[in-house]
């Protein structure tokens, strides 16, 4: 019974996935439209396509029997699920078409990067088996979508407000968030198409920080690997012996999580390539095509979404991510905070809102200043979601 719980609810997830990809279009033709029947099409497909995520969460809650928030995909699909609804709560508010073709794709994108880690259910190690753990994680995921909500607001004003075709620091560093997503992209379908259409992998038994001996998978050549690594071949029956795999020879302390930094390495390497092919096609900037789409966006609006997500969305966080957490670390590990590096960017991530809330009360920083902001708090949420938890091994590891 459990384990049909758990495809029905991997199921409704894909159809969602689908519905959400397929509501682009009337919601593309909405923006153009001078009819309201596009938009209203759109909305329907994507309160759908919520309502089947949220039954998703419910049924492999019951499935497994504690919140599906303990590893990377349930936090990323959790993630993706809070995205959707900040963008419903800032569409009844604000009524902004626009808002949502530019939040669904960030969806869209935590959804498939979210699939390619496992979606096997496995019992909770000790330190997660506690009813704070879907407390911290619902919280802090639920800030993330709020905060998320200002970073698009952000990116829809700067498009307009931004001339593309200046060479202006602004325009600059607005096409490289755009190079990014674009290396973001190819690093999602370069680890789906090694992995699961072309079946690549390499073997390597190595011994991590704690000394316990560890088999890497390596689906991309490896580049980067642990120090002391051999390259193995699975014979069957969890057996291995010697072989000869691809390595540069390059090796690095089990701190640091080698396998994952080899792909990292490589989705920046493609994505850089892809990025080069995508600017000769369009034969100008990323950000020059996407302004069209900004053009009705009405900059007063964007503003004051993008400061009232923050407005709501930063004491939520400070709630579920500073507070909510340090009970949790007191029950789990006996101290309310040390500094792992989760926690350190967590808090990081906590004194740049309460800055970024300073400088917009106290020193006017409204309009092209305050997108600029948002923007980079975005990218301070996605550090820690990616880099901190893949790259760096800590007490949240298994994050």
């Amino acid at each position: 019974m459990a384990s049909q719980l758990v495809t029905l609810s991997s199921t409704l997830l894909y159809a969602a996935f689908l519905l959400y990809l397929v509501a682009l279009l009337p919601l593309a033709a909405s923006i153009k439209s001078k009819s309201k029947k596009p938009e209203k099409i759109a909305l329907i497909m994507i309160i759908i396509g919520f309502a089947m995520q949220l039954s998703y969460f419910i049924l492999r809650w019951i499935a497994q029997g504690h919140a599906p928030v303990s590893n990377m995909y349930e936090f990323i699909t959790m993630f993706a699920i809070m995205l959707i609804a900040g963008y419903l709560i800032t569409y009844y508010y604000f009524r902004s078409a626009l808002f949502g073709l530019f939040a669904l794709p960030v969806s869209l994108l935590l959804m498939a990067y979210g699939s390619m880690f496992s979606r096997d259910v496995e019992p909770l190690i000790p330190a997660l088996q506690s009813s704070w753990l879907a407390i911290h994680v619902i919280t802090v995921t639920l800030a993330y979508g709020i905060l998320s909500m200002s970073a698009v607001a952000g990116l829809i004003y700067l498009l307009k407000a931004v001339p593309a075709t200046e060479k202006s620091w602004q325009a600059r560093f607005l096409e490289a968030i755009m190079a990014g997503i674009v290396i973001v992209v190819t690093f999602i379908a370069t680890t789906i198409i090694m992995q699961n259409v072309i079946g690549y992998q390499d073997d390597f038994i190595y011994q991590d920080k704690q000394g316990q001996t560890q088999v890497a998978e390596y689906h991309l050549p490896s580049l980067v690997n642990f120090e002391g690594a051999v390259a193995v071949e699975n014979v069957g029956d969890n057996n291995y012996e010697e072989a000869e795999h691809f390595h540069s020879g390059l090796n690095l302390p089990p701190i640091i999580d080698s396998q994952k930094l080899n792909t990292v390495i490589w989705s920046v390497i493609l994505g850089t390539i892809v990025y080069g092919i995508v600017r000769l096609i369009l034969r100008k900037r990323i950000i020059a095509a996407l302004k069209p789409w900004s053009n009705k966006a009405d900059l007063n609006l964007m503003d004051e979404i993008g400061y009232r997500s923050v407005i709501i969305g930063f004491p939520v966080f400070a709630l579920g991510g500073i507070f909510f957490a340090a009970i949790w670390a007191q029950i789990a590990w006996s101290r309310f905070w040390g500094w792992d590096p989760k926690e350190t960017w967590a808090f990081i991530t906590f004194m740049f809102y309460t800055i970024f809330l300073h400088l917009r009360l106290n020193r006017g920083y409204e309009g092209e200043k305050s997108a600029w902001l948002a923007i980079i708090g975005f990218l301070l949420i996605l550090f820690n979601l990616i880099a901190i938890n893949l790259l760096v091994a800590g007490l949240h590891s298994y994050a």
